[in-house]
Parts: structure tokens; C-alpha cells; sequence
């Protein structure tokens, strides 16, 4: 079965591949503090229980990304992540929404994520795709000045 979600700005969605483990590693890092490894990104593509999204174009340059984890009837947002040139074009909630669409072929019944307490468009993002806040974990995100910021932990139920 071929997996494909359209999106804005002429993309589409398409699930990832190990070729593709360096761009989502570069684009990580330009979204986040401390971007994680391409080996990382190598083993998530390369496990069924860890898919991941991928927002891009005909030629296939990716836009942003989205990486779950589906663990018997929780799912993950582990990571999502889109290039600063791409924001604030609705990729990201493409991404959401083609990861709500394919985890209905799963047994997932709920979904959790964490999310920096300081990342307003993504708190907003969550919220608009039916997240709510149920705890937080103070200190758990590093910084680039040495502090830590406090993890919002989100869920939603799905289907």
C-alpha cells in the first residue's frame, strides 16, 4: 500500500526512508538546541515501530518531518521538526494530521508528546490538533545558555 498525505506550498507527505537520515538530522538541528545524531535518525527509519512522516516535494527535498512511536496502544510524537524556510506554512500540522490519519491502522488509542514550555507556536499547534496539557517536567530540556527548560507533557485521544 502506497502511504501519501497531501500538504500545503505543493508538498506532499510520504513516510521516510534511511536515505534520508542526514537531511532529517540537519533539519533537526536547526530547530532544536542539541539536533541528534544522523545514526540516531538511521535506526528510527529503519524500525517499524518508530515511523517517520516526511513533508516534501516532487524531487523529493524535504521540507520538515515528524517521528512517532507506536508502543501497543500509545503512540509518541518524538521529534517533529520543519526548516526555518518552510515555517509558518501549515507543514507542520500536515504532519499532524498524517500522522493522526495513519496511526487509525494501528491499535494506538491515545497519544503523548513533550514539548518546551517556551515553544509557543508548537503549544499552539498541539492545542489546534486536540492536545491538552497533563503534567510537566521541570529542567528537562538543556539550553543554550545552561538552563533547562520545563517539558509540557501533552496528550490526545485518537480515532
Amino acid at each position: 500500500m502506497i502511504k501519501l498525505w497531501m500538504a500545503p506550498a505543493g508538498l506532499h507527505i510520504e513516510p521516510g526512508r534511511v536515505a534520508d537520515a542526514r537531511e532529517l538530522a540537519r533539519i533537526h538541528a536547526l530547530g532544536f538546541y542539541r539536533g541528534w545524531p544522523v545514526g540516531e535518525f538511521e535506526s528510527f527509519l529503519a524500525d517499524a515501530n518508530s515511523p517517520v512522516y516526511v513533508a516534501c516535494d516532487a524531487r523529493r527535498r524535504i521540507a520538515g518531518f515528524a517521528l512517532i512511536r507506536v508502543v501497543e496502544d500509545e503512540a509518541e510524537l518524538l521529534t517533529i521538526a520543519v526548516d526555518p524556510k518552510w515555517r509558518g506554512k501549515r507543514i507542520g500540522q500536515a504532519l499532524m494530521r498524517a500522522v493522526f490519519d495513519d496511526l487509525l491502522l494501528t491499535p494506538a488509542k491515545r497519544m503523548f508528546l513533550e514539548v518546551s514550555e517556551e515553544n509557543a507556536p508548537a503549544i499552539k499547534l498541539y492545542q489546534r490538533e486536540g492536545f491538552a496539557s497533563i503534567s510537566s517536567r521541570k529542567g528537562y530540556y538543556p539550553k543554550a545558555d545552561g538552563s533547562q527548560a520545563t517539558a509540557l507533557v501533552m496528550a490526545r485521544d485518537l480515532g
